[in-house]
C-alpha cells in the first residue's frame, strides 16, 4: 500500500437527499430534475480534490427491507417517503458515477451504513487511511484511529472531519460509546424509540458516566439511592423503556460483517471517461461543473487541445497584414450574412477599446481581424457592417453594437442573437453565455478566457496584452460557435414556433436597448448626498431605539445576533415563523409576519429598508456616473425573466420603492438636461385589461370599456354598494384581489395583506370568483392546458415550460400552477412594452431627433424630451403604445411631464 493512500466511502443515498433538500429545481431541457444529481457531484468534485483519494467507493441502499425491518417493524415506518423526481435521480447519478470510473456497491438486506462499515473495518486492518463521506452522524460510531467521518453541517459547503477527537469534543464520548448513547435517546427519524423522556443531554450524561447500557441497568437494578444524573424520574423512565433501549441500541449498530465482494484493490481511484462525463454533463447542463473536473491529462488535453490540433480542425486565421486582410475583405463582401464577434478590453462597452473582428460564415471556418492595429481594415470594413442588407447574427450582438458604436460604426442588417434564441428556447434558464449554449448544444467546451488572461481576480492581464495569435483563436472560435449556433437554434425557434416572436419582438428591440444604455440617464448626486445623510442620521436613531427597546447592545444587522435578540432573550412569539438550521427565521418576509406585535418589530423592518437603500442607492448611484458623460448607463437585460420583461442591472433601477415617500426622493435625483423635460408613458392596469380579455370576462371588459375605476368598481360588486358607498379600505382589499389573483394569491396571502381575518378573505375571494365568473373559468383552464401541453403562451407566443405541473412535490406542482396563470398575462403585458418600444424608437427620428429612451421599468417609459415638444412626442408615444396591440379592453397610457422621474405631473393630450 502507498504511504499516502487515502480511502474515500461515500454514502451515496445520504449524499443524493442532502443535496435534494439544499438545491432549487434544476431542470434540463426535456424537463427532467437534476438538482439532487447536480448537488452530489458539486460535493464529490470538491471532497475529491481536497482529499486526493487513492481508492474510492459509494455505497447505496436498496429498495427491499433490511434485517433491521424485520428486527422491528416499525423502523423508519415514519420516515416520510420523498417524491419520485429524487428518487428517478438515482440510475442519473449512477451513470455519472460509471463514467468517472467509480466503483459503486450495494446488497440486498442491508443498508449503504453496513456496507460503508464493512469497507472501513477492512481498510483499517490494512492500516489504510478511510474518511467516510455522509450526512448522516450515525456514522460516527465507526471513528477509529484510521477512520474518520466527513459531514455536512449547512448546506453543501460547510464541511466538518470528524476523528476521535472531535467527536469526543462534541458529545464528550467516544465513538464506540455513541451506540449506547443512541440506545438511551433514539432517533427519531428511523423511528428508534430509545427511552422516551430522555433527551441528547441527559443520555451523553448517563453513558460518560456508565459508558454501556448493561453498567448502567446493572448499577440501577443494585443501588436503590442514586442521585443526579439518576433522578427519581430518569429511573422510573429507564425501568419502563428498558427494552426499548436496548433494541434501539441493537439496531443502531452498523454491521461491519456485510456482503461485500470488492477488495482494497478493486476500489483504486481510476481516471475518468472524459468523453463519457463530457457527454453526460452536456445532457444534464451541467456546463458550470466541466471547470471542477479533475485536472487529468486527459481533461486538459480535451479542454485545450493544441494550437496545431486546433489548426488540423479548424481553419482559423489571423488577419494581420494587408495581403490576408484584402482576401478576408473580398469574401466577406461576397457574403449575404454571416456571425460576427467583437474583442474587447472591458465587458462594459462604454468603457471598452475595440481590439478586432472576428467573422464566420462557414462551419470551422472563421477570420480574426486585428483593427486595433490597423484602424483602416475597419473603415475598409464600414459599409459591410452598416449595412442593412448584409444580415449579422451575434451572441449578446447588443454589446458588439455598443462597442462598435463607441468606435464609430453604426452596425445594421441584425438577424438574430445566439443568446436570445437560447433564452426564447429555454427561458427557464438563466445560463445562456457563449460557452453554455455551446456545450448544451455540440458538446464542445470553448477555450476558457482565463487561460488567456489568468484566473486569479485582480491579477488579469488585459485582452490587450494576449498575444495576437491567442486571442485570434479565442475570437475565431466564438465567431465560428456563433455561426454554428445560428443555423441550430434558428431552425428550433422554427419547429417550436417562436421564429415570429424571435423575428418581430426581440430581434428589433436590440438596436432600441442599445440606444437606451448609450443615452443613459442625468442624475442628480448632490440629491442622493442629502438624502443619504439624512437616512444616516435616522438609521442611528432607530439603532439606538432598537437597542433600548431590546435592553442591550448588539449588531442590529446580523441575522444571528437579531435572532438570539427577539426569540430567546425577548421571548416573542414564533408562531408562523420559519426555522433554519441556526434557530428561527429573522428574514424580512417572517418578520413583517410579525409586523405590529413590538415595537421593536416595526423598528427593525424600517431599518433594514433604510440601509438597504442607503447602500444600493443613495451611496451607490453616484459612484456610477459615467465620467465622460456625466451620466447613469444602466443595462436592459432581456434574457433573464422567465415572463419576458426586461431587466436591469448595473445598476437596478426596476427595485426602486415606487409607493414610498423616500423611494420618491430617489426618483427626484434622475433629472432631465437643461431645456429638457422627462416624459413618463405608463399603461394604465394593464396586466388586468389582458386579464379581462384573454377570460372574456363581461363583467370586468364593462368596467374596462366604461371608463370606471377598475378596483372601485369592484369592490362596489363584491360588497353590494354603490361606488359612492365603497370606502378606501373595500378598495384596498379589491385591488390586492385584482392583482393577487394574477399570482395565485390565497386567503391566507389576502388577510397578511389586508388585516382581514383568513375567514373574511376567503370569503372576499369567493364573492371576487362569483363576480368575475370568466376570470376563474379562464385561470382554471389555462391551468389545464398548461399541464396538457407542458408550457404556458403569451397572446404573441412567447413560452414558458413548466414541468412543475406535473411533479409529486405539491409546493412543486401549485407553483407551477401559479406561473401558468401568471405567464400569459404578464408576459403579454412584457411582449406589449417591448412591441410599444420599438414603435416609438421608430418614430422618433421623423418627429423629435433630440428625443432621447432613456429608461423602461414595469410597465412604464421614459423618454428625455425637448420642453417645447413634450405635447407633440407625448401624442406619438401614447398613440404608438395604444395601437401595438388589439384587446377586448381599451388599453390606456397615463403620460406624465417634469424636471425629474420623482416630480411628474399628468398631462392630457388631444
Amino acid at each position: 500500500m502507498a504511504e499516502r493512500s487515502k480511502l474515500l466511502v461515500i454514502d451515496g443515498n445520504a449524499l443524493l437527499h442532502r443535496a435534494w433538500h439544499a438545491l432549487p429545481n434544476l431542470q434540463t431541457k426535456d424537463g427532467r430534475l437534476v438538482n439532487a444529481v447536480y448537488g452530489f457531484l458539486l460535493v464529490f468534485l470538491k471532497v475529491t480534490k481536497e482529499l486526493k483519494p487513492t481508492h474510492l467507493v459509494v455505497a447505496f441502499d436498496r429498495r427491499e427491507a433490511t434485517f433491521r425491518h424485520e428486527a422491528y417493524d416499525g423502523y423508519k415506518a415514519t420516515r416520510e417517503k420523498q417524491p419520485d423526481e429524487l428518487y428517478d435521480q438515482l440510475p442519473i447519478l449512477k451513470e455519472v458515477l460509471a463514467a468517472f470510473h467509480v466503483v459503486t456497491v450495494e446488497a440486498a438486506g442491508f443498508e449503504a451504513d453496513d456496507l460503508i462499515g464493512t469497507i472501513a473495518a477492512r481498510a483499517a486492518k490494512e492500516n489504510l487511511p478511510t474518511v467516510i463521506l455522509t450526512g448522516d452522524l450515525d456514522a460516527l460510531q465507526l471513528v477509529n484511529k484510521t477512520t474518520s467521518v466527513y459531514t455536512l453541517r449547512r448546506g453543501l459547503t460547510d464541511g466538518v472531519i470528524y476523528d476521535e477527537k472531535a467527536v469526543f469534543d462534541r458529545y464528550g464520548l467516544t465513538p464506540s460509546e455513541l451506540i449506547d448513547f443512541r440506545g438511551l435517546k433514539g432517533d427519531p427519524s428511523d423511528n428508534l424509540p430509545g427511552v422516551k423522556g430522555i433527551g441528547e443531554k441527559t443520555a451523553a450524561l448517563l453513558i460518560k458516566k456508565y459508558k454501556t447500557l448493561e453498567k448502567l441497568y446493572d448499577t440501577l437494578e443494585k443501588d436503590e439511592s442514586l442521585k443526579a444524573p439518576l433522578t427519581k424520574r430518569i429511573q422510573e423512565l429507564l425501568r419502563t423503556y428498558r427494552e426499548n433501549a436496548f433494541m434501539t441500541r441493537q439496531l443502531s449498530v452498523i454491521n461491519c460483517d456485510a456482503p461485500c465482494a470488492e477488495s482494497m484493490s478493486d476500489l483504486e481511484a481510476q481516471p475518468p471517461d472524459i468523453d463519457a462525463v463530457v457527454a453526460l454533463f452536456q445532457q444534464l447542463a451541467f456546463t458550470s461543473l466541466l471547470a471542477k473536473l479533475p485536472e487529468s491529462a486527459k481533461t486538459r488535453e480535451r479542454q485545450n487541445g493544441s494550437h496545431e490540433d486546433r489548426q488540423r480542425q479548424e481553419h482559423y486565421l489571423l488577419v494581420n497584414d494587408d495581403k490576408a486582410f484584402d482576401q478576408v475583405l473580398k469574401k466577406i463582401k461576397e457574403q449575404q450574412i454571416f456571425a460576427l464577434d467583437t474583442e474587447t478590453t472591458d465587458i462594459n462597452p462604454f468603457a471598452a477599446t475595440l481590439l478586432g473582428l472576428s467573422f464566420s460564415w462557414s462551419e470551422g471556418e472563421a477570420y480574426y481581424i486585428a483593427v486595433a492595429k490597423h484602424a483602416e481594415y475597419l473603415e475598409a470594413l464600414r459599409p459591410i457592417l452598416e449595412s442593412s442588407s448584409v444580415k449579422k447574427w451575434g451572441h449578446n450582438i447588443k454589446y458588439d453594437m455598443e462597442v462598435l458604436r463607441q468606435a464609430g460604426v453604426s452596425l445594421a442588417g441584425i438577424a438574430g442573437d445566439t443568446m436570445v434564441a437560447s433564452y426564447l428556447l429555454n427561458p427557464g434558464s438563466r445560463s445562456h453565455d457563449l460557452n453554455t449554449v455551446t456545450f448544451t448544444e455540440f458538446g464542445h467546451r470553448k477555450i476558457p478566457i482565463t487561460h488567456l488572461i489568468g484566473e486569479a481576480k485582480g491579477e488579469q492581464k488585459s485582452m490587450a496584452d494576449v498575444p495576437l495569435d491567442e486571442l485570434a483563436e479565442y475570437a475565431c472560435e466564438d465567431a465560428d460557435y456563433t455561426y454554428r449556433l445560428s443555423k441550430k437554434l434558428g431552425q428550433a425557434l422554427q419547429d417550436n414556433g417562436l421564429a415570429k416572436l424571435f423575428a418581430t419582438i426581440e430581434v428589433p428591440l436590440i438596436p432600441v436597448l442599445a440606444t437606451m444604455e448609450e443615452n443613459g440617464i442625468k442624475l442628480d448626486p448632490a440629491i442622493l448626498g442629502r438624502l443619504s445623510s439624512r437616512v444616516s442620521k435616522r438609521l442611528t436613531e432607530l439603532e439606538q431605539k432598537i437597542t433600548t427597546l431590546a435592553g442591550t447592545s448588539f449588531n442590529v444587522a446580523s441575522p444571528k445576533q437579531l435572532g438570539h435578540i427577539l426569540f430567546e432573550k425577548m421571548k416573542l412569539s414564533t408562531s408562523g415563523i420559519s426555522k433554519t438550521k441556526t434557530g428561527f427565521s429573522t428574514a424580512a418576509a417572517e418578520l413583517d409576519k410579525m409586523r405590529g406585535s413590538h415595537p421593536i418589530i416595526d423598528a427593525i423592518l424600517e431599518y433594514r429598508e433604510l440601509a438597504k437603500l442607503r447602500s444600493t442607492y443613495l451611496d451607490a448611484l453616484p459612484a456610477m456616473i459615467d465620467s465622460k458623460t456625466n451620466r447613469l448607463h444602466t443595462s436592459f437585460n432581456q434574457t433573464i425573466t422567465a415572463t419576458g420583461r426586461l431587466s436591469s442591472s448595473e445598476p437596478n433601477l426596476q427595485n426602486i420603492p415606487v409607493r414610498t415617500e423616500l423611494g420618491a426622493e430617489v426618483r427626484n435625483a434622475f433629472i432631465a438636461e437643461s431645456g429638457m423635460l422627462l416624459l413618463s408613458a405608463d399603461y394604465s392596469q394593464i396586466e388586468l385589461r389582458i386579464v379581462a380579455s384573454l377570460a372574456n370576462d363581461a363583467t370586468m371588459l364593462g368596467i374596462f370599456k366604461r371608463g370606471e375605476d377598475i378596483h372601485q368598481a369592484t369592490a362596489a360588486r363584491i360588497n353590494n354598494v354603490s361606488l359612492a358607498e365603497v370606502t378606501s379600505t373595500m378598495r384596498y382589499a379589491a385591488k390586492e384581489v385584482n392583482f393577487g389573483v394574477l399570482y395565485g394569491m390565497g386567503a391566507w396571502g389576502l388577510a397578511s395583506r389586508t388585516g382581514l381575518s383568513n375567514e373574511e378573505a376567503r370569503s372576499f375571494i369567493d364573492r371576487y370568483f362569483s363576480t368575475f365568473d370568466g376570470i376563474k373559468q379562464y385561470l382554471d383552464e389555462v391551468v389545464v392546458s398548461a399541464r396538457k401541453l407542458g408550457y404556458a403562451e403569451t397572446l404573441f407566443g412567447r413560452r414558458r415550460y413548466l414541468p412543475e405541473l406535473n411533479s409529486g412535490v405539491a409546493q412543486v406542482r401549485q407553483s407551477g400552477e401559479r406561473m401558468a396563470v401568471n405567464m400569459p398575462v404578464q408576459g403579454t403585458a412584457a411582449d406589449i412594452m417591448k412591441l410599444a418600444m420599438i414603435r416609438v424608437f421608430d418614430l422618433l427620428p421623423g418627429i423629435s431627433p433630440r428625443t432621447k429612451l432613456v429608461l423602461q421599468v414595469h410597465d412604464e417609459l421614459v423618454l428625455e424630451v425637448p420642453r417645447e415638444e413634450v405635447a407633440l412626442v407625448g401624442k406619438v408615444v401614447r398613440d404608438s403604445m395604444v395601437v401595438v396591440a388589439s384587446l377586448a379592453a381599451p388599453i390606456e397610457v397615463n403620460m406624465k411631464a417634469g424636471d425629474s422621474w420623482g416630480n411628474l405631473k399628468a398631462f392630457n393630450i388631444v
